[in-house]
């Protein structure tokens, strides 16, 4: 059996390696390395694929973020409501900005942003909402976009995550980060569509937006040496973009094997009083970026993972703090479901290339342990 990985992404090279490379092989040929063809047929095909006017790709995710809040040009000290459990960079990039992020709790099923505490949070400071999207699969936007209707508050999508997970009820229809004024995405290696190094993207429907952010991301300019605003050095890179085009293609048969791994996942788990098994929202479809179980208490999670490593088995805690309580974005708030959640989740592999005898490894272990702690 091969050794399992968290994200084997030498399996996935040695199968899509004649595509890569070929890809990789034109832009050197044509010596197109910096905003080259493939940059522009990647927003083109990004564009197409997920129903939304422009894609802008830039440097990495993070940036991504940054030009998103840069272009809305809040005033400085204004809140942006922002989930507590979750990845530092939006919280990063918002303190970076002078903005406030106000920090909101998760569902305890699904892991996302609750919606029905947001409204409460809403002051005369309040300017933007930034849900993110986690682990694959969509906050519900429908009464989010209603709310951000009302009080007259920007939305800006954290999809870095769920990449192709579509948005798909009665009254709302789009794919993550295609449904607020501005959605962004990361090409980080291990993403569901990742490239060979950093690498990201923002989505807008709207013009005037997706012109501010094209410049913002090559240094403010329109037209070279012409600076009509601040903007930052964030382009991505065309051999990244060549990566992601050979990659474009097979990215529904990644989220097939992911799902197909999860129901797998599911059916062992689920009887498992114990443990509990992703939730899946009635809103969304699931990508599976992670398949994070909870277990019954914290010392359990820290036993299992450990257990797990012993047998060669990755695992991994997205995230082991919530924001409020990292040195770099502490505040006083009450977030109980947040910091449990912490202490309890345990993310395990689910790769496409994670095959069905690794599988059963992982299955058998996980059971094995859970017989032998009863």
């Amino acid at each position: 059996m091969r050794s399992i990985k968290m994200v084997d992404l030498q399996a996935q090279y040695a199968r899509l390696s004649s595509e890569i490379d070929q890809a990789m092989k034109q832009v050197l040929i044509q010596v197109d390395f910096i905003q080259g063809s493939a940059v522009k047929a990647l927003e083109s095909a990004l564009a197409e694929r997920y129903q939304v006017k422009h894609v802008i790709s830039c440097a990495n995710g993070t940036d991504a973020l940054q030009l998103a809040f840069m272009a809305l040009d809040l005033p400085k000290g204004s809140e942006v409501i922002t989930p507590a459990f979750s990845y530092a960079a939006l919280a990063e990039v918002l303190l970076l900005l002078d903005l406030k992020p106000v920090f909101v709790e998760v569902n305890p099923a699904t892991y996302l942003m609750e919606v029905s505490a947001v409204e409460s949070l809403i002051t005369a400071n309040t300017r933007a909402i930034a849900p993110v999207h986690l682990y694959g699969q969509m906050v519900s936007m429908e009464p989010l976009l209603a709310l951000a209707k009302q009080h007259n508050l920007f939305i800006v999508e954290d999809a870095a995550q769920a990449i192709g997970s579509q948005y798909c009820t009665p009254g709302e229809h789009g794919f993550a980060g295609t449904m607020g004024h501005i959605g962004t995405t990361s090409f980080f290696p291990s993403k569901n569509l990742g490239c060979f190094g950093d690498g990201g993207a923002i989505f807008t429907n709207d013009d005037d937006l997706a012109q501010r952010l094209r410049s913002m991301a090559n240094h403010g300019q329109t037209v070279k040496y012409q600076h009509d605003v601040l903007g930052l050095n964030s382009r991505l890179d065309t051999l990244q973009a060549a990566v992601l085009m050979a990659k474009l293609p097979h990215l529904y048969e990644f989220e097939k094997s992911r799902r197909a791994v999860a129901a797998r996942y599911d059916e062992a788990f689920g009887p498992m009083d114990v443990l509990e098994v992703p939730s899946r929202t009635v809103d969304s479809s699931h990508v599976f970026h992670q398949y994070t179980i909870t277990c019954k208490t914290a010392p359990m999670r820290d036993a299992l993972k450990l257990y797990l490593s012993e047998q060669g088995i990755p695992s991994m805690i997205y995230y082991p703090r919530p924001l409020f309580l990292q040195t770099a974005y502490q505040q006083v708030v009450s977030l109980p479901i947040s910091e449990d959640l912490c202490t309890r989740v345990l993310s395990l592999p689910i790769c496409p290339e994670l095959d069905v005898e690794q599988q059963d490894y992982i299955i058998n272990n996980i059971q094995n342990f859970i017989q032998k702690s009863q």
